[in-house]
């Protein structure tokens, strides 16, 4: 009973809450069922494609990317409606899609795509909304319309990304989109740049095995475009951040009246990073090639070039093999960055052959009228008149070009260009084997060694060396575009110039040169205008020549101071070289004139004196020349000779009154006596004057004192 009575008192177990037991079994079972809900109904969305999700995807995407997206089924497209697809990142597929351009812009859309395919990453589109450029992992289309627009303040259309979002905004206000993986049938990309001046419309086309083909129609800074390119692959083009090797690429463009054929390879044809390749290239004029790149060139003949070029980093790095400007020959090795505050030219310029004539644009010139100085033709001019006149044979013609010949004003008149002097700066190093003056009086320069340098339209030839007729010309000439007129100098000097090695005045076999001899000399001269002739028709300064060592045709001093009798001694037995004893021009300028402060040539038969002036404003002629001989002479007219008229039509003038005076002499005493006819031609000499020149032309050759401190 004890027992019994305990055991009583022990309270029994209870049993387990059936509800905590049935939670447990529950809850599995529930989750197991969302699962298989969700699963099912992942699978019904994927499988369905979506459709309820189009609304919010266009608006998710529309915020991301801070324009308009729409999609919508075409009539004329092919694919299916929308479908998305979730799993591993979004899939977008429809007819058509469509992204919307900004408020600012005139453009109508900024993409808009049919028959369309696209991925992205859920990471990427993530980056994009914190402002970040869109990457897209694959875009495929049948066909691809977009227009491509930037403004000159910066903004661009292809710039995506939340309004007001600053993050990487310096990034994106030049960063578009980076595909990963490009395929379209047919695309049409309207592009317009107003920072670099593009405005074109492109055809392009790229097949599954990634082949490019782009045909451009438009401009590109103000000047007409046509171009068509071919590229191996796209991929780097598209991606910038592509690690891949360069794409083979083919280009062919007529940029205004220049035209370009470039074998090469590229990474980014949109900006040309990478590129490296050969190129063939031709224009009109060297000006025309350099206007579609931005580079200052000058106004010349045809020109054609080959050679290699590459682009690193900024700069573009040029290797030009051959280069001809009309009978020109160059060559050239060049950098050019155009990144730096004021774009830079530098390098190298060398080459076989430089004329001239090539160049006669340049001063506003033509080739036929790009001819030396017209004085110094003039004076040949004026000697194969007097040699006509005392009955000899002219000099050569052919040392008188056409346009000493003909009518109308010689120096140039074009307007320089000063402003195309201040868009960039140049350091060029000039190395050329041969210089023609583009004339048949003169020989060429050999070589040519100088520095050009322009620096904010200061444009200067420094470091100037040259050879010519086996003596040395130097100096430094300088044009000064900064202002609305040219201000130009020049500091020249010329030292043991072989007259008979520069001066081509051919003779027949056996005869001697018209003038032998050393020049040395100097001219420092200045000027301003707007133009080649206005800045000659403002010079100031000074030009110094003497003839050292040499010897002038006895003929032509006879023919200069007509002297008959031992003009047509020499005649029957041949010319012979006479010494030169003292030979000076010295010039001053002012105002554009040249003016004689003395100019004189002795020799041990005579002494020519020239006097007068040159205008370069009026481009007149009024000098005179007196030949005084110093022995006596049987028969001569001897009467002052006058070279004036212009430029274009010198004219050689004997003095009238003291000629007709001796003829009429002559006459009225032949009417008495025939021997007597002959008196008023007698020329005793003049040795006393002769003695003077002499003396004042030693004079000048003596060294001038150096100034007191």
């Amino acid at each position: 009973m004890h027992i019994d009575h305990f055991q009583a008192a022990v309270p029994a177990p209870h049993p387990p809450a059936p509800t905590a037991a049935k939670s447990r079994r529950i809850w599995p079972g529930i989750a197991i069922v969302l699962m298989a809900c969700m699963g099912a109904l992942l699978a019904i969305g994927e499988f369905l494609a979506w459709p309820w999700l189009a609304a919010p995807l266009q608006h998710s995407l529309a915020q991301m990317l801070g324009r308009s997206v729409s999609f919508e089924q075409p009539k004329q497209a092919h694919g299916g409606g929308l479908r998305i697809h979730l799993l591993g990142g979004l899939r977008i597929e429809s007819g058509r899609i469509q992204i919307g351009a900004p408020a600012w812009s005139t453009a109508p859309f900024l993409a808009r795509a049919d028959d369309v395919a696209v991925e992205l990453r859920y990471g990427d589109l993530w980056r994009t909304y914190r402002g970040q450029p869109l990457r897209v992992q694959s875009l495929q289309a049948a066909q691809l319309d977009a227009h491509l627009l930037r403004v000159p303040d910066g903004r661009a259309t292809w710039q995506l990304g939340p309004a007001g979002n600053a993050a990487n905004a310096d990034k994106a206000a030049t960063a578009g989109p980076q595909i990963e993986l490009l395929r379209i049938n047919k695309g049409t990309l309207h592009y317009r740049d107003a920072l670099t001046g593009f405005d074109a419309l492109l055809a392009l086309s790229l097949a599954d095995a990634g082949k490019l083909q782009v045909s451009a129609s438009g401009r590109y800074r103000t000047l007409p475009l046509q171009a068509e390119m071919t590229a191996n692959g796209v991929l780097p083009w598209i991606n910038a951040n592509a690690t891949t090797q360069p794409v083979p690429l083919s280009l062919n463009a007529t940029v205004g009246n220049a035209q370009l054929q470039l074998q090469g390879s590229a990474l980014d044809a949109l900006r040309l990073r990478g590129l490296r390749g050969s190129f063939k290239l031709s224009g009109p004029s060297l000006a025309a090639v350099g206007d579609p790149l931005g580079v200052t060139l000058p106004t010349t003949a045809a020109f054609r070039a080959q050679g290699a070029i590459q682009q690193n980093g900024a700069a573009w790095e040029i290797q030009v093999d051959q280069a001809r400007i009309g009978a020109t020959l160059l060559t050239a090795a060049l950098k050019f960055e155009p990144a730096r505050p004021v774009p830079l030219l530098s390098g190298r310029l060398g080459g076989s052959r430089l004329a001239i004539a090539d160049l006669g644009p340049v001063l506003g010139t033509t080739a036929a009228t790009a001819a030396p100085p017209a004085v110094a033709e003039a004076v040949i001019a004026a000697a194969s008149a007097a040699s006509a006149t005392a009955g000899l044979s002219p000099l050569p013609g052919a040392l008188l070009p056409a346009s000493t010949r003909g009518q109308g004003r010689l120096l140039p008149n074009r307007p320089f260009d000063l402003a195309a002097l201040r868009k960039m700066d140049a350091d060029v190093l000039i190395d050329i084997d041969e210089v023609d003056a583009n004339t048949t009086l003169l020989g060429p320069l050999r070589p040519l060694h100088a520095r050009l340098r322009l620096t904010r339209g200061l444009l200067s030839l420094q470091e100037l060396d040259a050879r010519m007729g086996g003596g040395r010309l130097s100096g430094h000439v300088q044009l000064d575009g900064r202002t609305s007129s040219a201000r130009w100098s020049s500091t020249l000097n010329w030292q043991s110039v072989q007259l008979e090695q520069w001066l081509r005045l051919p003779r027949k076999a056996g005869e001697p040169p018209y003038i032998t001899g050393y020049l040395n000399g100097h001219a420092s001269l200045a000027g301003e205008g707007r133009s080649t002739a206005e800045i000659l028709a403002s010079l100031n300064g000074q030009v110094r020549a003497e003839l050292k060592g040499g010897s002038i045709s006895h003929l032509v001093i006879e023919a200069a101071g007509l002297d008959l009798a031992e003009s047509l001694g020499l005649l029957i037995k041949g010319d012979e070289p006479l010494a030169v004893q003292c030979a000076v021009a010295d010039l001053q300028v002012q105002a554009g004139v040249l003016r004689s402060r003395l100019m004189v040539m002795d020799t041990i038969d005579s002494t020519i004196f020239v006097e007068g002036t040159v205008s370069l404003d009026r481009e007149a002629l009024a000098l005179q020349a007196i030949v005084s001989p110093k022995d006596f002479s049987p028969l001569t007219l001897r009467s002052p000779l006058h070279l004036q008229g212009t430029f274009a039509k010198p004219e050689v003038v004997l003095e009238k009154g003291q000629l007709g005076f001796k003829l009429a002499g002559a006459v009225l005493l032949g009417l008495l006596n025939p021997v007597a006819a002959l008196l008023p031609l007698l020329d005793p000499g003049d040795l006393d004057t002769a003695t003077r020149d002499r003396a004042g032309c030693e004079a000048r050759l003596k060294p001038r004192a150096k100034p007191g401190p």
